[in-house]
């Protein structure tokens, strides 16, 4: 039986349907992406699974016992307590005790009573409470949170980041989560990915980050003018097949239409059309002009246009052995860069690094505090900067980029408001809304609109790509290909940065700041392996210290259980690794047999899902083998104590 069954689900706001008798189901171990362009009901479908929405017609039934936990774009505003509570506040009357031992594990770190401590660790036993702590502990440490501080005062980005980590602890049979990318760097975006691989079994996910879909999705489930399509592949062969369909779609409606106007012009021949022996013909007729009045056209692509100013000196900034700091804490350290007219650089690093402070030190508005920095000439900046420059939510979206007039010029050329903005996917009824009803991927196609009826020569963009449908993206992605200026970008979109830029500038730690030629993989190539898996060794065996030095010194009956069948694990996680790689090589000597490429295409795709699934179940294994030999040298060692 499945999990969850949406079964003949419609849903509107007013307009025309933005869910059509939808149907599909959702069966355990999947992962499954929701697709689709802005505004085509992603989100509203994901709040309607988790029971938040009612539709207006159709039902949504789940199996009995089936707990769901759902990640929202939008932070509810009643929520309040410290990290650690908000997060343990997913887990039920299990995060009651979790709250309750924290709480009582800083008083007696305080001096309070040890009592009560042991009173709590009794109920943490008998309810795997131990187990849930970790992965609490865990998922507020990788997303850089601190337990103790108070949700009602983070900022957006940082709430949002820790209702994820409510998310991902409670551990639910099914999981949803909309955007769970954004405000992530991509150490972040990385951990997220592994975490999910291991950890949860059935996702449904809405994502713009192409890289993260391409890792995560089992299983596509496209929106597209009201209609579901249930695609079992991966994300680019949905790709391939999708633009096979609509180039299949737009044939069939040009034929359509060629009959419908043939037989409109015999229509109006005159009295012959209406005689008795063509009245089948004019009811025919009728039906194909319902037919045609019936069909939804597909929202046409957006048409950016970058406005330019005349050409900048040929070098736009350059510094020698500039460092800056924060009250005496270094932000980056001898850093050497130039960067040249028409050079598309990447800045990245983990959040809080200071990669909006390099670029304000680029630019002349922050003061290195040693070494020199040159900022060029004719430079004429755009600047990108979705947490700085805010929209008014009372104003309309035409207002909000012609402030009150009719035209805007790009590039010389006047052109009305309405149409420029028909240019971003605005309709008419969309352009004269205020802002306030904008969803996030409409919001950041307005922010382009507005920045790009500004002429530059240098374009410095903070994030740009957060909740843009994958169409808009791959279009922004060749204007600024295109673009003749100079572009400076700040992103933790991993397949965006190796699209675009030309060098990447990476914070790697210690106000360490390097220069690489290339995007993201290249930096993944070039950068300095060994002492980033030291670090991260490190990191790790010292939140495993911390975690182990919370637990009670003598071990439960449950955890004597855990070490005895660890102890039978260790021995033969290691035969099973060895007949998967038997397997795995068995395989890959087949497919690199030319004979093989005779077979079947399912045959073939047979094949390579096998293979696929033998290399994750190795991997799993694998991993779990070293989880088994972490628990027993752990067990051990206090067993010694």
């Amino acid at each position: 039986m499945a999990l969850m069954s949406i079964n003949n689900v419609s849903m509107s706001f007013g307009g025309p349907l933005l869910l059509d008798e939808i149907s599909f189901q959702v069966e355990e171990g999947q992962r499954i992406c929701i697709v689709g362009r802005n505004g085509e009901g992603k989100s509203t479908l994901l709040r309607l699974m988790s029971g938040d929405l009612v539709p207006d017609s159709g039902n949504i039934a789940n199996q009995k016992g089936v707990t769901v936990a759902r990640l929202s774009q939008k932070v509810p505003e009643v929520l309040e307590g410290s990290i650690f509570e908000i997060v343990a506040g997913g887990l039920g009357k299990l995060g009651d005790a979790l709250n309750r031992y924290h709480a009582v594990s800083l008083e007696v770190a305080s001096g309070g009573d040890v009592a009560r401590l042991s009173e709590i660790e009794e109920i943490m036993e008998s309810h795997g409470g131990w187990e849930a702590l970790t992965t609490i502990e865990m998922v507020i440490s990788r997303l850089s949170l601190t337990p103790d501080m108070r949700f009602e005062n983070l900022s957006g980005g940082l709430k949002r980041r820790a209702l994820l980590a409510r998310a991902l602890a409670s551990k639910p049979d099914v999981l949803l989560l909309d955007e769970p990318t954004n405000h992530l760097d991509i150490d972040s975006i990385a951990w997220l990915e592994e975490f999910i691989l291991k950890n949860i079994k059935t996702l449904i996910f809405i994502t713009h980050d192409r890289m993260f879909l391409r890792r995560i999705a089992t299983r596509i489930i496209e929106l597209d003018r009201g209609n579901v399509a249930d695609w079992a592949c991966d994300y680019d062969t949905f790709l391939k097949r999708k633009e096979e369909l609509l180039d299949a779609e737009e044939k069939n409606w040009s034929e359509f239409d060629k009959k419908l106007a043939r037989e409109e012009v015999w229509i109006r021949q005159g009295i012959k059309a209406r005689r008795t022996r063509n009245e089948g013909r004019v009811r025919a007729l009728k039906k194909l002009r319902e037919e045609r009045k019936s069909r939804r056209e597909r929202t046409g692509r957006a048409t950016i246009e970058i406005q330019e100013a005349a050409r900048s000196g040929k070098v736009v900034a350059e510094t020698v052995n500039a460092s800056f700091s924060w009250d005496d804490k270094p932000v980056f350290k001898n850093l050497n860069t130039s960067i040249m007219r028409g050079d598309r650089i990447g800045i990245i690093g983990p959040n809080g690094a200071g990669k909006t402070t390099l670029i304000q030190v680029l630019l002349g508005k922050l003061k290195a505090h040693s070494g020199s920095v040159k900022l060029g000439t004719k430079l004429e900046i755009s600047y990108f900067d979705q947490h700085r420059e805010q929209l008014d939510p009372n104003k309309s979206v035409r207002d909000s980029v012609a402030d009150g007039n009719d035209t805007v010029t790009i590039n010389g050329r006047a052109k009305h408001i309405m149409g420029y903005l028909k240019d971003f996917l605005f309709a008419p009824d969309r352009a004269n809304s205020p802002v306030s009803v904008l969803s996030g991927g409409e919001r950041n196609r307005l922010l382009l609109a507005r920045l790009f009826t500004r002429p530059s020569n240098l374009l410095i963009m903070d994030e740009p790509t957060n909740d843009l449908d994958a169409e808009t993206l791959e279009l922004l992605e060749d204007k600024i290909m295109d673009y003749p200026g100079t572009v400076i970008i700040v992103s933790h979109d991993r397949v965006f940065l190796n699209n675009v830029v030309t060098g990447t500038i990476a914070f790697e730690g210690d106000a360490t700041v390097r220069e690489y030629v290339g995007g993201y993989d290249d930096w993944l190539r070039q950068r300095p392996q060994l002492e980033t898996e030291a670090k991260t060794k490190e990191s790790k065996v010292k939140s495993q210290k911390e975690i182990a030095e919370k637990r009670p010194e003598k071990l439960s009956y449950k955890e004597q259980r855990d070490f005895e069948s660890c102890e039978v694990e260790i021995l033969e996680l290691p035969v099973k690794i060895e007949r998967l790689e038997t397997e795995i090589e068995e395989i890959q000597t087949l497919m690199s047999d030319p004979e093989f490429y005779k077979k079947s295409a399912e045959e073939m795709s047979k094949t390579q899902n096998k293979l696929e699934a033998l290399e994750a179940e190795h991997e799993t294994t694998f991993e779990r083998w070293e989880e088994v030999e972490s628990k027993l040298e752990k067990y051990r060692e206090r067993t010694k104590k």
